[in-house]
């Protein structure tokens, strides 16, 4: 079961990456003092595919946490962008895309498995670790 879940969350959040990172090109270069919506992708990416392999090698619970923040995260962010015109703030422009087209409703999907599998695999880690503190 703990190599199910690590591969299953691993995997929304490979997926997760590889979408970000295939959307990049499509998104304009920021203008000077703002990071533009294309950077913001490649982090998300970069961050989902890192905290993936994390997840996959380690299996502990701080590779669950990581996973579990950047996997909601990012599925927050494409809830509340898509429903939400939220103004561009400090450095961070307004992202407001008022449509589902495949890559993002996959990205979301991808997302939200990747929460419930890194939610589990947190509680799993939790419950394990007291079972084998108990007296």
């Amino acid at each position: 079961m703990s190599l199910a879940l690590r591969i299953l969350t691993a995997l929304g959040l490979f997926i997760d990456a590889g979408v970000h990172i295939h959307l990049v090109p499509g998104y304009p270069p920021a203008a000077p003092g703002q990071i533009g919506q294309g950077s913001l992708f490649l982090l998300e990416g970069a961050a989902a595919l890192l905290a993936g392999l994390y997840v996959l090698i380690r299996g502990s619970r701080a590779a669950y946490a990581i996973a579990l923040v950047v996997a909601f995260s990012g599925f927050v962010a494409v809830v509340l962008y898509r429903y939400v015109d939220v103004p561009a703030f400090g450095p961070i422009p307004a992202m407001y895309d008022p449509v589902w087209f495949f890559e993002k409703s996959l990205s979301a999907v991808a997302e939200g498995a990747a929460t419930v599998f890194a939610a589990m695999g947190l509680v799993r880690s939790a419950r394990t670790r007291q079972r084998v503190n108990a007296p």
